[in-house]
């Protein structure tokens, strides 16, 4: 098992979103024998701990119903984000590609595998996971965005740019694409840009920390240092974990060009 160390609580919340977004409600392809009432309440058991973040006792259930129903792609998906977000990324792979084994056109466990694949930095696997996914689906949004991530990691932003404008463009509201698709112009000198971008998400999500915190670092880099000031105040307010470098490189993934801009701006404070 390889577990996360800082970056543990923040995988840990943000595999409730994605067990909330990718769990499949219903078992799947239940024998006469197994189709009962009492095995039903323990999948919903299940889906109600893995939803509250109940990760310990929803692997329980998991395994619980696994014994019983060893094929169910739907369980063996859902247990694999319960090992994520435990920590357990070999673990929730294998799941993974066992329900995708059980259910090859089902989208969901390429999505998952993809995400645990990424923290391994499996780079290549990751994006053949979102590009099978792309493939039935063009305009997944989350697909997009887990690519362009990979793209960005690898350092391809001018693609990973696109890939982010494609994924707001395709989910309404998907405000961290957005905000990613800003960082990748301003990784790529495209400052005005990127500043007008941000300042457009900052005014639809002035509770946004990320793009106040890009807005903060461009400002510094321009030499606006009292406005990058009070943005740097409201993302003090929201979220601690701009201040981490390794945080915001190996979790949040921002190009190395707003991380040094920021890191340089917030050494300035110190001092």
């Amino acid at each position: 098992m390889r577990l996360f160390e800082s970056s543990s609580i923040f995988f840990r919340v943000c595999l409730i979103v994605i067990l909330i977004i990718n769990i499949t409600v219903f078992p799947q392809g239940l024998d006469a024998q197994q189709d009962d009432s009492e095995l039903q309440v323990l999948f919903e058991q299940a889906l109600s701990e893995s939803k509250e973040g109940d990760f310990g006792s929803a692997l329980t259930r998991w395994d619980q119903f696994l014994d019983i129903a060893p094929n169910d792609a739907a369980a063996l998906s859902n247990r694999g984000n319960v090992r994520l977000a435990l920590g357990d990324v070999d673990g929730a792979i294998a799941d993974q590609s066992i329900a995708i084994g059980l259910d090859p056109l089902e989208i969901d466990p390429y999505l998952n595998r993809g995400i645990a694949e990424e923290l391994l930095h499996l780079w290549d696997d990751a994006a053949s996971d979102y590009l099978f996914i792309l493939g039935q689906d063009p305009e997944n949004s989350s697909a997009l965005y887990n690519l362009a991530n990979v793209l960005g990691s690898q350092g391809d932003w001018e693609k990973a740019q696109d890939l982010y404008k494609r994924a707001s463009i395709s989910r309404p509201g998907f405000a961290m694409a957005r905000s990613s698709q800003a960082l990748s112009a301003y990784q790529l000198g495209d400052f005005d840009n990127a500043e007008s971008q941000l300042r457009n998400i900052i005014r639809r999500y002035p509770m946004m920390a990320d793009a106040r915190a890009a807005l903060s670092a461009l400002l510094w880099r321009s030499g606006s240092f009292g406005e990058a000031e009070s943005h740097w105040a409201a993302v003090a307010g929201l979220d601690n974990r701009y201040r981490d470098r390794e945080w915001l490189v190996e979790i949040r993934r921002w190009p190395s060009e707003p991380t040094a801009d920021l890191m340089a701006f917030l050494d300035l404070r110190r001092r």
